[in-house]
């Protein structure tokens, strides 16, 4: 549940990862570093960038972990789930932004609270970026593009978030960066499970490569679930990490039948 206080701000890192969890830990994979840099830029120019990829990859826990460390106190942040009208953006950045009192009544009053309170400094997440209609994209622009305006705005969102971008000319052409996060490829993986999970720590290198080519493909989400799996059949079995309870843990996941 989100509280009042807590609407619009950046998630504790209890919730970074998948089903929170536990024991899981952040890990500077390639894809992590390039979105702090890409994000440290963007803030040090008061821009706007989008990060993108499919589901799974790690986009939100790289943009929540990368903006804890840079601006954890400028951030604010908006999500949607369906397609939102102007008046439903204008209301969760009033909430968003924490202002008081009640929301005008009158669009244009609503803009002139907004635009002040963007005087000052702040970096807007709008996660989930893909559910955004024209006119949502069009007025982030218009409070971005205000004179006034002191703000960064870091797109983020799953299939169909780059194209929809890239299909506004206005605001694609201010989009100062874009990063697509892709899977991890097998070297990393390799690199980065161990690090990620102690169940993982001292785990055969070959196992851990079976599971990605099988199940995970380099998706963090996937890892994190057949981590959770492993872990709970550990505890409940008494066993220690091998092949066959590996391969029971992965075969919970929904596999795509292989097209010949």
């Amino acid at each position: 549940m989100v509280t009042a206080e807590r609407q619009g701000r950046l998630p504790r890192e209890r919730e970074d990862h998948f089903m929170r969890l536990p024991g899981a830990q952040v890990v500077s994979t390639r894809a992590l570093l390039m979105v702090r840099e890409n994000i440290r830029a963007a803030i040090e120019a008061r821009a706007m960038i989008c990060i993108y990829g499919q589901a799974g990859r790690g986009k939100s826990l790289a943009v929540n972990t990368s903006l804890r460390e840079l601006a954890p106190k400028l951030t604010r942040r908006i999500q949607f789930r369906s397609r939102p009208s102007t008046r439903d953006l204008r209301h969760e950045l009033f909430h968003a932004l924490g202002l008081q009192g009640r929301p005008p009544g009158q669009p244009i009053e609503f803009d002139r609270m907004l635009r002040g309170a963007l005087e000052e400094r702040h970096v807007l997440v709008c996660d989930e970026a893909q559910w955004l209609s024209k006119m949502c994209f069009e007025y982030l622009r218009y409070l971005w593009d205000d004179i006034g305006s002191d703000l960064t705005i870091v797109f983020t969102g799953g299939d169909g978030c780059f194209e929809m971008l890239q299909s506004e000319p206005m605001l694609e052409s201010r989009v100062y960066a874009w990063q697509e996060i892709e899977p991890m490829p097998l070297e990393e993986v390799l690199t980065v499970i161990p690090a990620f999970h102690p169940v993982w720590a001292d785990t055969d290198p070959d196992l851990i490569a079976m599971c990605d080519d099988e199940a995970a493909h380099g998706n963090f989400r996937a890892w994190a679930k057949i981590t959770h799996h492993l872990t709970a059949g550990m505890k409940e079995s008494g066993r220690i990490l091998d092949e066959d309870l590996l391969r029971w843990s992965y075969s919970k996941l929904r596999q795509r039948p292989v097209v010949a």
